[in-house]
């Protein structure tokens, strides 16, 4: 039987009830056993008092100050400790756990990431940020503190399962699987009209809000792209992307034979969520099968740079340098704020970042050592600041 002791930052989004859920699944079908550190959410106390009550962990938090008191109030009678903010959910990040789920969306995760990545701890990474921004920092400090890293996206924890990471010599290149998204057939002079609403309703995934813009835009391949090369040691030109809507496979590692290897598996967040949570060994759950005669086919095509531009975006900035990533990550993360607030159009989400890039070029950042969060989060905050002022020009220009 598996047995865990884990913490989960980000609980109340996507992947931390996923990762919550399989647990319960796992620990009901008699494959697993786990006990519960640390939980941090948001704003969602409600969702965040009930995993309170199921797990019963040490310390829950949420990154709300303001809602301190609320959270107390869920969870008055049981015997944990309880606590908000940022330096909080830090905290919480470096409490003893030998199993830590990163999954809080966007650079709000970047420090608690950074944290859980000094303690020795097996680091289950779903937030994409810390490897955009810091990535070879952050993959150095888990290795110097003892501890393993593992990829939760789909896609990276695909090449995961079939790297040979003992013989890294003997891999050509990698092949990440995109969706396509919602629009992938649309005519870009119908991009312009794209609605929020929309843009969040993906075809095979369901995720939150943010990620699943990205999904639209290629930007989301357009980061996994960046995590891939510093995940696995590869240069810009050893990671491709090809559109494959039917999200069967999720990832292809090929080799300098010739030979690909690809992990399959049916559309479901909790398959790497398990391998993450198990690795090296297999977590039984009642997971969906793949049913190859029932899909029928399976279809690839090449990525429309022309209309989808994000993907071109990242791919540029993986060849300028860890503070072109900062900056791609930064203000693509601002836009699509700003559009899902009805303030920018889907197009000129892309547009923003350009812009963005273009104005903070020559952004130093060694991306090395223990300042490298620091830094990251000083160039994140400028870039910020940037793509706010292009945000707010474009808008007043609609």
């Amino acid at each position: 039987m598996l047995r865990r002791r884990v913490s989960v930052l980000g609980s109340t989004g996507s992947v931390g009830v996923s990762t919550l859920d399989l647990m319960d699944q796992a620990e009901r079908a008699g494959s697993g056993a786990f006990t519960v550190e640390a939980l941090t959410g948001a704003g969602n106390i409600a969702r965040l008092a009930e995993q309170a009550r199921r797990w019963r962990p040490t310390l829950v938090v949420t990154a709300d100050p303001d809602r301190l008191n609320q959270l107390r109030d869920a969870v008055v009678d049981l015997d944990c400790e309880v606590a908000a903010g940022p330096e909080a959910v830090i905290e919480a990040a470096t409490r003893p756990a030998d199993w830590i789920m990163a999954s809080i969306v966007g650079s709000a995760g970047l420090a608690s990431a950074w944290a859980a990545a000094g303690t020795g701890a097996t680091l289950a990474l779903a937030n994409k940020e810390s490897l955009v921004c810091c990535g070879p920092a952050l993959i150095e400090r888990v290795r110097a503190a003892g501890g393993r890293l593992i990829p939760v996206d789909s896609e990276h924890s695909a090449i995961f399962q079939v790297f040979p990471h003992e013989r890294p010599d003997g891999v050509a290149r990698v092949v990440l699987t995109a969706s396509g998204g919602p629009f992938r057939t649309l005519p870009r002079e119908h991009m312009a009209a794209i609605t929020p609403e929309q843009a969040v309703a993906h075809p095979n995934w369901s995720m939150g809000a943010k990620i699943s813009v990205d999904s639209a835009t290629l930007a989301n391949k357009g980061l996994e792209l960046i995590e891939a090369a510093y995940l696995f040691g590869l240069n810009a030109e050893q990671v491709d992307v090809v559109v494959h809507p039917e999200s069967i496979i999720h990832s292809l590692v090929e080799m300098v034979d010739g030979s690909s290897l690809a992990q399959m598996g049916p559309p479901d967040m909790k398959t790497p969520i398990a391998c993450a949570l198990s690795w090296p060994e297999r977590l039984a759950w009642p997971a969906p099968r793949l049913d190859l005669a029932a899909i029928g086919r399976l279809t690839f095509e090449a990525p429309d740079i022309e209309r989808f531009p994000a993907l071109g975006l990242a791919r540029a900035a993986l060849a300028a340098g860890q503070g072109a990533t900062t900056v791609f990550n930064a203000a693509n993360e601002l836009a699509v704020l700003a559009f899902l607030d009805r303030r920018l159009g889907f197009l000129n989400i892309a547009a923003v970042v350009a812009e963005t890039l273009d104005r903070l070029a020559a952004s130093p950042m060694s991306g090395e050592g223990r300042d490298a969060c620091v830094q990251a989060l000083s160039l994140d905050a400028e870039a910020r600041r940037v793509s706010g002022e292009v945000v707010r020009r474009l808008a007043l220009a609609a």
